[in-house]
């Protein structure tokens, strides 16, 4: 297999989704070989995300992939039979995409990722440009029909490894959290939301259940949010990206917020609740049932799911008990694990992207 030359391009809309999914690409596409740029509008939120960036320099290099600084784009052109990833739709500068013909480029719009049917009928489909340079959509998905999710070698393997190692002691490493918030007793919950989440509802439901629940919070907690009953409030410090698995493998039960950390949660093999970054016209509803048909969780897992998305406490506070009871619990304890161990099954984003472009490469 040839190595390629990939420059992707991020700019960083809101929160931490879009760097982390360009940086996870970038640095499987650079572990597999291949040469991987990051250009990038926003060095101090990819700093955050992995320790040894530093955003003051323009250039730098971590873990095998070049980081650059969008504005020095355009200067620097693209690279020769290369191929060139806007991610999310972020075009590149006007100088830089006057390269792309000359050099013979191949252009992937990375697209955001979604269960919904029609996904499989657009990926790998080309639309024209008027310089006459290919440009194809590429769909992130959940079936072999589309571009599969991101999913580093040997992942699920170091999960399974990392589980056998006990739980206090992981996250006492993670956390610095004192040994009574770590009791074996305790159901461990992350809450990684935006800040629209029904959180009130969330405490109610965990503070009245029988298992004491301790909820993990990464980042500012909401005002209000605190202990009540059998629920204990922990803050614990913002992870980087390489652990954030690890904080996932720990939890019992995450709730996470976009599409990194989504995929990261499936990949944990735990119950999750997914909240959908809100669009207008509540078109991210959509993306929700489409999501929760493949997941197929047990119904009162799917109803917390819901109710989570449309920001209804009463909702929440009803459904979450339900779903935690011991039948549904155990079902979607099982489904989480067995839908991790499905996909594995299924070529990862990266592996998919490289033979879709040295096929393209080869034609033109």
């Amino acid at each position: 297999m040839n190595a390629l030359r990939f420059d992707l391009f991020c700019r960083v809309v809101d929160n931490y989704g879009d760097a982390g999914v360009c940086w996870r690409l970038a640095r499987q596409l650079a572990s597999m070989g291949h040469a991987a740029r990051l250009w990038i509008d926003d060095l101090g939120t990819l700093a955050r995300l992995v320790p040894g960036i530093d955003p003051a320099l323009d250039r730098q290099v971590r873990h095998g992939v070049e980081v650059g600084a969008w504005a020095l784009a355009a200067d620097a052109g693209a690279p020769e039979h290369g191929v060139v990833i806007e991610a999310f739709a972020c075009t590149p500068p006007q100088n830089y995409r006057n390269t792309l013909a000359a050099r013979h480029c191949l252009w992937i719009n990375l697209e955001y990722l979604s269960a919904e049917p029609w996904v499989e009928g657009c990926h790998g489909l080309p639309s024209p440009q008027a310089d006459g340079v290919p440009k194809h959509f590429y769909f992130p998905g959940f079936t072999p029909a589309t571009g599969g999710l991101p999913r580093e070698a040997g992942l699920l393997a170091r999960r399974d490894h990392a589980a056998r190692r006990d739980k206090a002691e992981r996250l006492r490493a993670l956390t610095g959290l004192p040994a009574d918030d770590l009791a074996g007793d305790c159901r461990h919950v992350l809450l990684f939301c935006y800040p629209d989440a029904p959180w009130a509802g969330l405490r109610a439901a965990l503070a009245q259940l029988d298992t004491p629940t301790c909820l993990l919070v990464p980042g500012p907690r909401p005002p209000g949010l605190s202990d009540l009953g059998a629920l204990r409030v922990r803050d614990i410090p913002f992870v980087p990206q390489s652990r954030f698995d690890e904080l996932l493998w720990c939890c019992d039960l995450n709730f996470v917020r976009g599409e990194d950390s989504l995929v990261r949660a499936i990949w944990a093999g735990r119950p999750l609740v997914w909240q959908a970054y809100s669009q207008d016209d509540d078109a991210h509803l959509d993306k929700l049932e489409a999501w929760l048909g493949r997941a197929q969780w047990p119904q009162p897992a799917q109803d917390l799911t819901r109710a989570w998305n449309r920001g209804d406490d009463e909702a929440v506070r009803r459904a979450a008990p339900l779903a935690l009871a011991d039948g549904p619990w155990q079902a979607w304890r099982a489904r989480s694990r067995a839908w991790a161990d499905a996909l594995a099954g299924q070529e990862d984003l990266a592996a998919g992207l490289v033979n879709f472009c040295q096929k393209r490469l080869q034609k033109s």
